[in-house]
């Protein structure tokens, strides 16, 4: 638990060495105030005041949250029933912090729903939790029996005339799920392929009623917002982005984990004072800064901060703000190589550039990782991941498998080479 629970509002809950706080401990902590001051507000208020927070989505995307929110019709004549779904299918490879969470602290994810809810007026909400995560569903289940229980969700909710029904669903475990409208196709039983857009969702989504996705993160967000105040979560950022996050580093480091720091920790500091640097013997050699789909930073870019803009100038994304990092005795081809099997497999195929165009790759790097590759198979690639890039897909899968191809390609471009065998030179006829 944090010494500090303004500091870290994410975390200031969680013990690893406990169970998660039930409904009392957390009412004590001052768990659910958020949702008693909600109630009292005109939900156009509570939208506000989270898109005045500056909070942006912490699933990958980072767009202003209250401003996603106010998207949705409002008033009498709006369409009903009106749905809010919390995306849990956590799924990015390097990626384990909504994790951290739905373990540690599952009633604060419950709150930050009701509210949000609210603020839009949807009278039925949905968690889409990833199959593989057993114990989020085995917490998230309790500490939904006692918020019902007591009152903050069902009927009536606390005599306000408000009522809210939410509902787990576990999913079936594709990647593609993590794009907001194959999530929905996924959650009324279709195939989880991604729609067209627009109609956005916020205005035709689920069963065609406006609805809103959010991430694990991002609804964690909500009630340290509305009890604190707007100015408070802002002065949390060490840049222009506001708030904490939840930064994490995996591969050979020291210690690899997941921390809530200030948005816009330089990398730096996550790297060596977290994660505790490289372990003996190896040396950093570049890293992902946002989880698998993002592109490669190298050792220039080590003091910037952890925030969108500064790593979107440098070339990549913050994505999750969960990095994989790359040491010096790795194998640049093969970490690609995983990577883009992974985004093959999860490919929905609906579109062609992902579902031929990662296939390709895969075949294209299996043959340069094995020693027959040709250096015009780099030429291939790189145009691959333009033939896969923003703008020629129905979402962002392709596009994401694509950066750390092109980045690698980008930065070490030798290494890939150096597989290659020279090819003899033609004989003069």
């Amino acid at each position: 638990m944090s010494a500090d629970p303004l500091k870290k509002p994410l975390t200031r809950n969680i013990d690893p060495t406990r169970e998660p706080f039930d409904l009392k401990q957390y009412e004590a902590a001052g768990g659910y105030q958020a949702v008693a001051k909600v109630l009292k507000m005109d939900p156009k208020e509570v939208t506000e005041t989270v898109k005045n927070s500056g909070l942006r989505g912490r699933g990958g995307a980072g767009f202003n949250t209250g401003l996603k929110w106010s998207f949705v019709p409002m008033g009498p004549d709006a369409p009903r029933p009106k749905y809010l779904i919390c995306n849990a299918d956590e799924m990015e490879p390097g990626t384990m912090k909504d994790r951290v969470l739905l373990e540690g602290d599952p009633h604060s994810l419950i709150e930050g729903m009701i509210c949000a809810a609210y603020a839009i007026q949807a009278e039925k909400a949905f968690i889409f939790l990833r199959w593989g995560y057993t114990l989020s569903e085995k917490r998230l289940r309790k500490a939904l029996a006692e918020a019902y229980e007591g009152g903050w969700l069902g009927k009536n909710i606390k005599g306000s005339g408000y009522s809210l029904d939410l509902i787990p669903h576990i999913s079936a475990g594709r990647y593609i799920c993590g794009e907001e409208t194959a999530l929905i196709n996924a959650l009324e039983g279709k195939r989880a392929n991604p729609r067209t857009k627009p109609p956005f969702p916020q205005v035709s989504g689920l069963f065609g009623k406006p609805t809103i996705v959010n991430n694990v993160e991002t609804f964690c967000n909500i009630p340290p917002i509305l009890t604190n105040g707007v100015e408070w979560y802002k002065s949390l950022g060490l840049t222009e982005d506001a708030g904490t996050k939840l930064y994490g580093a995996s591969g050979k480091v020291k210690r690899p984990g997941v921390w809530e720091l200030p948005m816009g920790t330089p990398i730096r500091e996550i790297l060596e004072g977290h994660a505790g640097g490289m372990r003996e013997g190896l040396r950093f050699k570049g890293l992902l800064p946002g989880g698998a789909s993002t592109d490669f930073l190298v050792e220039e870019h080590l003091d910037l901060p952890m925030d969108y803009a500064s790593i979107q100038k440098a070339g990549s994304r913050l994505g999750t703000g969960t990095m994989i990092v790359l040491d010096d005795q790795t194998c640049v081809v093969g970490m690609v190589l995983n990577l883009t099997q992974f985004f093959a497999q999860e490919s929905c195929g609906w579109c062609t550039p992902c579902r031929d165009g990662l296939a390709h790759a895969v075949k294209l790097l299996q043959a340069i990782k094995r020693g027959e590759g040709r250096m015009e198979d780099l030429n291939k690639l790189d145009q691959l991941c333009r033939f896969m890039g923003p703008g020629n897909t129905f979402c962002a899968l392709a596009p994401g498998a694509a950066e750390p191809i092109q980045s690698a390609l980008k930065y070490f471009r030798a290494d890939f080479e150096r597989l290659i065998p020279k090819q003899p030179m033609a004989q003069a006829v």
